[in-house]
């Protein structure tokens, strides 16, 4: 069975060691390379390239943040696990927003931290439990976000604009868009590329289902009599 090969970086000689003789205890794993600080820590994986680094944050000179960023850049098939004190959701925010793909506090090493180790080289995630809740919130904000800010997009566009839109989603033609609102066919094409812009959108498919997804149904439409 091929191992998993670690590189373990911490500040503490205690805690290297510890970790050595806790992971040494796993078949499927094996330390090849110990590091002090960050600096040492990006020296040794690029001389080493491990499968997984197991990663303090708070070290002398390069801190942990910065040699997870240098490393993941140099070295993308290498996961990086988070080991830190820090139960905080700032630093967890930073660790994952610099490439970091595992977050195991400190005080649950010994029944944590070889699970993700597994899970990180599978290129999966592995959170502290508790952390969950803290990216499921998140998630629920930035969708809350984004509503918002489509909804601020669909109110910039002027009346006239939105007919055409409605027009677009119900499947006319530039021609037929401008036979409906008395509009030269210029007209409606200097309307549909200001619409676009507006909602930055790039494509007739993208503003087609903008449309259906904002709701115009074609009954909203209004036109000239006999048009259906």
């Amino acid at each position: 069975m091929e191992k998993i090969r670690l590189l373990v970086a911490d500040d503490h000689p205690v805690v290297r060691a510890g970790l050595r003789t806790l992971l040494a205890a796993e078949p499927d794993m094996e330390v090849v390379g110990e590091a002090v600080d960050g600096k040492t820590a990006v020296k040794r994986s690029l001389e080493l390239t491990p499968d997984v680094v197991v990663m303090d944050l708070t070290m002398e000179g390069l801190d942990g943040l910065a040699a997870i960023r240098e490393i993941v850049s140099r070295l993308p098939q290498t996961r990086v696990v988070v080991l830190t004190m820090h139960d905080n959701e700032e630093y967890l925010r930073q660790a994952l927003q610099a490439g970091a793909t595992g977050y195991v506090l400190k005080e649950a090493v010994d029944t944590e931290i070889a699970v993700a180790i597994r899970v990180v080289q599978r290129g999966e995630v592995f959170l502290y439990p508790s952390f969950t809740r803290v990216l499921l919130g998140d998630l629920v904000q930035a969708g809350d976000a984004g509503e918002r800010s489509e909804q601020n997009d669909y109110e910039s566009l002027s009346d006239r604009e939105k007919e055409v839109l409605r027009l677009v989603a119900l499947g006319d033609t530039n021609r037929e868009i401008a036979e409906r609102l008395f509009l030269s066919v210029r007209t409606v094409e200097t309307y549909r590329a200001r619409i676009m812009e507006k909602l930055n959108l790039k494509s007739r498919g993208e503003l087609v289902r903008y449309a259906l997804r904002k709701g115009l149904r074609p009954d909203e439409v209004g036109g000239p009599p006999g048009k259906k």
